[in-house]
């Protein structure tokens, strides 16, 4: 296996990216939580406080000023400027660290994942309702590794985002909406109404496992399609980490147990009806990934225990790679 871990000042960067960017994202939640805006308007010689709900400039009445709406409507414009300030600042602290992230040649996500990402964090989304299950998941395992995985390629035109939620809610955030928000063009494929495409022809596919399905609320799209083999991906302890972005910025992604992220990619490889094309880059990332997880990844232990876990259709896939394991120094 070709592994190079990441220097002292690469490691580094990665926890302070880390730590400005959970910062970061708790300021903006804590602003985002706050009204829209709010203003005070004249009608009929009398004044009213209305909260502006939406970027249209939809308002809703919160009634006549008094007193009491007079120090709201202070403090709001008080509380909402300081914590503006306090945004500007973190973001600069996250974008240096998300420069030097850059300039040290780390793993980095496409730009248009980053966008989605970056929404489904902010709207609560991402690790409650989805995670990132396709190629771009090896980003996060390599930091996960502390290490570039050199034979687990992770270059990708799409965007694999797999629903996990158990039951659907009509009060949290849609995948519509999360894709709206990051990118107003993305409309649903009509011939394959479980992908979404942006203008730049950027898509993005979304699975379930079977359990999951009825986690999204009816009138969402897309819609996903469910695949049994995802059933696995649900099992274990996910990887949850902050990455760079080609952009420049830094995102929240949130994958499966790379044991098991690694073991269905193995079976895939073999799947009778997968593409022929992408067999050799799935066994590749499969072992590559096994290799760094038996390495490198001794929290996520590979003995028997886990071995009696699989289901019958993976232990061989365990077999076989256990049988040609690199050695522990």
């Amino acid at each position: 296996m070709s592994f190079q871990p990441f220097s002292d000042e690469q490691a580094r960067v990665i926890v302070n990216l880390d730590q400005a960017y959970q910062v970061w994202m708790g300021v903006l939640r804590t602003l985002n939580d706050m009204p829209y805006n709010m203003r005070i308007k004249e009608v009929s010689g009398r004044e009213y406080l209305y909260e502006v709900t939406d970027r249209r400039g939809s308002m809703k009445s919160r009634g006549l000023v008094d007193p009491e709406r007079r120090a709201e409507f202070d403090q709001y414009k008080v509380e909402k400027a300081e914590l503006k300030n306090r945004l500007a600042q973190a973001k600069d602290t996250l974008k240096e660290q998300a420069s030097l992230y850059r300039a040290l040649r780390m793993p980095m996500l496409p730009a248009e994942a980053g966008k989605i990402l970056h929404e489904a964090d902010r709207l609560g989304f991402l690790g409650d309702q989805a995670m990132v299950v396709g190629t771009n998941a090896l980003i996060t395992y390599a930091l996960e590794a502390n290490g570039f995985i050199r034979d687990a390629p992770d270059a990708t035109l799409d965007f694999d985002m797999a629903l996990t939620s158990m039951d659907a809610d009509e009060d949290r955030s849609t995948l519509s909406k999360v894709l709206k928000e990051a990118d107003m063009t993305y409309s649903v494929n009509t011939e394959r109404p479980f992908q979404a495409r942006n203008a730049k022809a950027y898509e993005v596919e979304i699975l379930s496992a079977p359990s999951r399905v009825g986690g999204q609320v009816v009138q969402d799209r897309p819609r996903p399609i469910p695949l049994p083999e995802q059933e696995w991906l649900l099992n274990g302890r996910r990887v949850d980490r902050v990455v760079g972005v080609r952009d420049g910025e830094a995102v929240r992604i949130v994958v499966p147990d790379p044991r098991w992220f690694a073991l269905q990619k193995l079976w895939m490889a073999e799947k009778p009806d997968r593409n022929p094309q992408k067999k050799p880059k799935d066994r590749r990332q499969g072992i590559a990934l096994l290799d760094a997880v038996w390495l490198t990844m001794r929290h996520y232990p590979m003995g028997n225990a886990f071995y009696e876990e699989l289901p019958d259709e993976l232990k061989p896939h365990f077999e076989r790679w256990d049988a040609q394991k690199p050695p522990r120094e």
